[in-house]
């Protein structure tokens, strides 16, 4: 069972590193086949308070969410040919893609949703420093690295004071989402 939890923490860390350095170190590049992150999903979503229109086409179209899953998927077919000889680590790294796919597009179409149960990744979005909180699925990583910068928050609706990001670790796992309801 602990081959679970190892894969994944493994796939969070593919996470990390894929969104920092691929995602956003090579999208920023003009003529980058990377560019459509930036270009297009992190525009979209800071214009529209989070709410990427893209997450509710279908996820063939050759999107910036067709790309999205195209990827997720290629990663997680490089991880098969482990499933003999761990099973339980390759289980944890195709769960961790099913349920990056599903927290993603959850957070960009159901905005409230994504603010209570993935603030990490709403303060990646729009909060002051887009180049932070590479995590998507969970924060695990970037509280590790320190790469967690959490907005502060005004009032109870939620909103975050633009500036007002400091890095953090979170007083509980209550304060980036994780709640038992």
């Amino acid at each position: 069972m602990i081959g679970f939890a190892l894969g994944m923490l493994h796939a969070n860390a593919v996470e990390w590193l894929t969104h920092k350095y691929v995602l956003h170190g090579l999208g920023k590049r003009k003529g980058s086949m990377w560019r459509f992150h930036w270009a297009q999903h992190h525009r979209i979503a800071r214009k529209n308070g989070m709410y990427d229109k893209s997450y509710e086409e279908p996820f063939w179209r050759w999107s910036a969410r067709g790309k999205e899953i195209a990827g997720i998927f290629g990663l997680a077919l490089l991880h098969l040919p482990l499933l003999k000889v761990a099973p339980f680590f390759t289980v944890g790294v195709l769960f961790s893609s099913g349920n990056y796919l599903y927290r993603h597009r959850k957070a960009h179409i159901d905005v409230e949703w994504g603010k209570r149960h993935m603030p990490h990744h709403w303060d990646h979005h729009m909060g002051e420093n887009q180049d932070a909180n590479w995590c998507v699925s969970y924060p695990w990583l970037d509280w590790v690295l320190g790469t967690r910068l959490r907005s502060q928050e005004l009032g109870s609706g939620g909103a975050k004071a633009p500036g007002a990001l400091a890095p953090k670790a979170p007083r509980s796992l209550a304060a980036d989402g994780f709640s038992p309801r």
